[in-house]
């Protein structure tokens, strides 16, 4: 009789979960960007320099780490009116609670602050969002949720075919006036701060009339029919009490982690940024590329709004140099065609993604080592990423042993325009998640980019060639570039254990490459 209730409450949960439906947004209040912003402090410090360079926008790079997460934070302190943040990951840890405790603290002072969150990429706590959202000046959705909560997992299962559709975009806007674009997520690992492992990572702060673009687009996404305001996904508001718990836990926490390394590096690098004003910002033209939100409801093969598609638009035909970074490099039969064809027409073609050992996603590099050996015969170069680009088994940063992982997505186009985003060159990103970036004509930053990657490729990237052996036959190397100018080869991928290497074989037998 045992065995038969449970039988029987595991077929009423199943049944329960897969009848799980998505709430009515029928009484969602729709919100848009504050259009007039000129009189906020961050209106009134760039309004000199916007009337110097008409019709212009700013670019700042920021590559480091702790200075993608000060800028931040100096954005969100800075706010008067508003502040709007889409991000695909927010984890609740160091760098995720700094953030917040900030952004929470401009809400106090009356700036309206909208959250919007991938539902499965975040994975947040459906009672700690509840207990934010009870702020009166924060609001807090989710994109393409999961419709049972209280299972989530197993939700999701039957759920795969609507969920398997992501919101992919990272951006971070300031009254109108300054935004942050890029591929960093919202977690120790971008920051960091990790002592496991350092994603490389590139984000572009803006300001000029592209954040203007910046802002409808985070309102398309906003005010879509993907997006739920997390009470109405879960039926119900926090406790009068949550909010406050909430604030007492972060802020011991923050407290117990003042004194640490990495926070007063961080604290040291605040003033200076803070005060700084314009400095470090170059002048130039931008474009906004992203996919229209409604991506998710239509058939993969249905390019209508993609953000591939407005590149394709471009006609973008690079005559020297392209240079294209991306962690997750599957490239298809069409990216392919058209990194050969540069390749063919005499432009000097690199590629940087990640090694095996550094990738923290097999199946991704299951699909890429398929095309290696024919980009290597067009003329195409490879790089990947090493794990610990300095010594040892692991990067030595200040802050503990971390193992390094790419995560930028970048394309620098004869070292005069570049597009940094979010946008991987695989499947995933061009067909089915949604993605941003920013396309800035600027060869200054083109260059900037360029340099700072291609300056260090032999310390921190193995170059993969094609080389024949005593028989003529064509084989993969990996050549490592040690300090002293001497060069390592190896003839399987470096770095990995045997076991992962089965893994990676095992996984390339399956027929997963369009979900990559």
């Amino acid at each position: 009789m045992r065995a038969l209730r449970v039988g029987f409450s595991i077929i009423a949960l199943l049944l329960v979960t897969a009848c799980a439906s998505l709430p009515s947004l029928s009484g969602r209040t729709p919100s848009y960007a504050v259009d007039y912003t000129a009189n906020t402090r961050l209106g009134l410090a760039f309004d000199a320099s916007e009337e110097a360079h008409p019709s212009s926008d700013a670019f700042a790079l920021l590559p480091n780490a702790i200075d993608a997460l000060v800028a931040r934070l100096v954005l969100a302190e800075a706010a008067d009116r508003t502040l709007d943040l889409q991000y695909y990951i927010w984890h609740d840890d160091l760098t995720g609670r700094k953030l917040g405790a900030s952004v929470l603290r401009a809400a106090d002072r009356g700036v309206r602050v909208r959250i919007l969150l991938d539902d499965l990429g975040t994975n947040a706590d459906d009672q700690l969002l509840l207990a934010l959202d009870s702020h009166p000046n924060v609001q807090i959705r989710l994109f393409n949720p999961v419709a049972g909560r209280t299972f989530k997992k197993l939700s999701a299962l039957f759920e795969f075919a609507r969920i398997n559709r992501r919101m992919h975009n990272k951006a971070m806007i300031a009254d109108n006036e300054a935004a942050i674009i890029g591929g960093r997520n919202i977690g120790d690992e971008y920051f960091g701060a990790s002592t496991t492992v350092g994603f490389g990572d590139l984000d572009v702060l803006v300001h000029g009339p592209v954040v203007r673009d910046v802002s409808k687009a985070f309102d398309q996404f906003w005010n879509s029919d993907a997006a739920y305001p997390i009470a109405t996904l879960v039926g119900k508001r926090a406790k009068s009490d949550a909010l406050p718990a909430l604030r007492a836990k972060v802020d011991a926490y923050l407290a117990s982690e003042e004194s640490s390394d990495y926070m007063q590096e961080a604290k040291r690098r605040i003033s200076p940024l803070a005060q700084n004003g314009n400095a470090g910002f170059t002048w130039g033209q931008a474009k906004l590329l992203y996919d229209d939100p409604t991506k998710i409801e239509r058939a993969r093969t249905d390019d209508e709004g993609h953000l591939i598609t407005q590149f394709r638009e471009m006609n973008l035909r690079p005559t020297h140099s392209m240079l294209v970074v991306s962690p997750y490099f599957v490239p298809g039969k069409d990216g392919l065609d058209w990194l050969n064809d540069m390749s063919r027409r005499g432009v000097d073609v690199k590629v940087l993604t990640n090694s095996l050992a550094a990738t923290d996603v097999a199946a991704v590099h299951a699909g890429y080592r398929r095309y290696r050996e024919t980009l290597l015969e067009d003329g195409v170069q490879l790089f990947e990423l090493r794990p610990d680009p300095d010594e040892g088994p692991t990067h030595k940063s200040t802050f503990g042993s971390s193992h390094a992982s790419l995560h930028a997505k970048t394309y620098v186009f004869d070292r005069q325009t570049v597009f940094i985003g979010s946008m991987n060159l695989d499947a995933r990103s061009v067909e089915l998640n949604t993605e941003i970036g920013l396309y800035c004509m600027s060869p200054e930053i083109a260059a900037q980019v360029a340099d700072g990657i291609e300056s260090q490729l032999n310390r921190t990237a193995w170059h993969v060639e094609l080389q024949p052996d005593a028989q003529g036959a064509a084989h993969l190397v990996w050549l490592q570039t040690e300090p002293d100018g001497s060069v390592v080869q190896y003839r399987t991928e470096p770095g990995a254990s045997d076991m992962r290497r089965i893994e990676v074989w095992f996984l390339g037998l399956l027929p997963i490459e369009s979900q990559l």
